[in-house]
């Protein structure tokens, strides 16, 4: 059923070509609007977890309106396209931020400090064109709207999207042929391994070196019983074990001079709280490992539709010449194919390690869209103009270097 506060919307909202006659698209600002559908949007997710309205609507309650009320502070902005028979088949998870020297900015729930992999435009697989089609004229009539209007948005941003979502790719064509100035370029890369089915199998596809560490390291501490791989399975496991991959982690981090993620108190209570709603439904995996009965590693994982993403970690810095790091993978990787999963993904960054275990990038997009406003258009130049004054310093540097 279409949301109450919209069945009354003028039949304007109706007139769209033959093909789109009966899709409609409506804006939700209320986690209480979205609530009711909370199964749809995770149909919709195709079983992305970073995606998943878990994950999206724990997001939005810590970083979102947490950060008080008024006219500049951050709301929903959910852009849900129904069809015919009032199912939802598109769905935009992003909010409006006015707080910024850009003006009041739409951007994707669970970015910043998260940095939430794989997020884009959720939609019923063969309808990516249809939804991307109405949601660009609704994003449009928006951005044209009186200024008044608390939906009006000065600049869409889309950080790190999944290069080949085909519903974005086709959002950002059918904007810019109404009129609206699109900017984009290659944001990081996703690593990802294709899994075989047996691990013989998966260590035959590494270089012969690695494949003898590996192996070695296997025989002396995995078969032997020193290594153990624990897992949290209940409830009541997981607090301890969330303490201790914070623990390692922070450990880790200031051993190497840096703050490290769980500094951020808003961080911290964010995967709290997610991590309860992912165990609830299947999609946390949260290891530890002890070496002679020792912790010394931590990974936390997200799992769904047969892929793991390896989203955290932590390791013990003085245990570093027992290699924890290289030990938990294996034992995690190894458990991941034992378990019929056939992909393993390290997520974003091009560190040397991932495509040593045969993880092959997987690209990702950033994207600035700028409606056609006199003023929107100015603090766009501004940007470009401070990026380019970047650049021209970057270059500098390397060059007197």
């Amino acid at each position: 059923m279409l949301p109450t506060a919209y069945c009354l919307l003028p039949t304007a909202y109706c007139i769209l070509p033959t093909a789109y006659r009966l899709m409609q698209v409506f804006c939700l600002s209320g986690l209480h609007e979205l609530a009711p559908y909370a199964d749809d949007w995770d149909r919709l997710s195709a079983g992305t977890p970073f995606r998943s309205w878990a994950w999206l609507s724990t997001w939005w309650r810590h970083y979102g309106q947490a950060d008080g009320s008024g006219p500049a502070a951050p709301r929903l902005f959910v852009l849900c396209v129904f069809d015919f028979d009032d199912t939802l088949v598109g769905l935009a998870p992003w909010y409006l931020d006015g707080r910024g020297p850009s003006g009041r900015v739409v951007r994707l729930l669970g970015s910043g400090e998260v940095c939430s992999d794989y997020l884009g435009v959720l939609c019923q697989a063969g309808m990516e064109d249809r939804v991307a089609q109405v949601m660009a004229d609704h994003l449009t009539e928006l951005a044209a709207a009186d200024g008044r209007d608390p939906l009006r948005w000065d600049l869409l941003e889309l950080e790190g999207v999944d290069a080949q979502d085909r519903a974005v790719s086709r959002l950002i064509e059918h904007l810019a042929e109404r009129g609206n100035t699109v900017h984009r370029r290659a944001g990081p890369n996703c690593w990802r391994i294709e899994l075989p089915h047996t691990w013989d199998a998966y260590l035959a596809m590494l270089s012969k070196s690695h494949r003898r560490q590996l192996r070695r390291l296997q025989r002396k501490l995995l078969d032997s019983g020193r290594a153990v791989l624990h897992s949290v399975r209940q409830s009541d496991e997981l607090p301890p074990a969330i303490d201790l991959l914070v623990d390692l982690h922070q450990r880790r981090r200031r051993a190497l001079g840096e703050p490290g993620c769980f500094a951020s108190t808003r961080f911290t209570a964010f995967h709290r709280a997610a991590m309860r709603q992912l165990l609830l439904q299947r999609q946390l995996q949260l290891h530890w490992l002890e070496l002679d009965g020792q912790p010394v590693a931590a990974e936390y994982h997200l799992a769904a539709d047969g892929v793991i993403y390896a989203y955290q970690s932590g390791i013990d810095p003085d245990a570093l010449d027992r290699q924890p790091g290289r030990l938990i993978t294996l034992a995690t990787l190894r458990r991941a194919i034992e378990q019929g999963y056939r992909a393993f993904d390290f997520l974003r960054g091009d560190e040397p390690y991932k495509a040593h275990y045969r993880a092959r990038p997987r690209p990702s997009l950033s994207v600035r869209v700028v409606p056609d406003r006199a003023a929107a258009q100015l603090r766009y130049g501004l940007w470009q103009a401070g990026c380019n004054v970047k650049r021209w310093i970057k270059r500098k540097r390397v060059n007197s270097g």
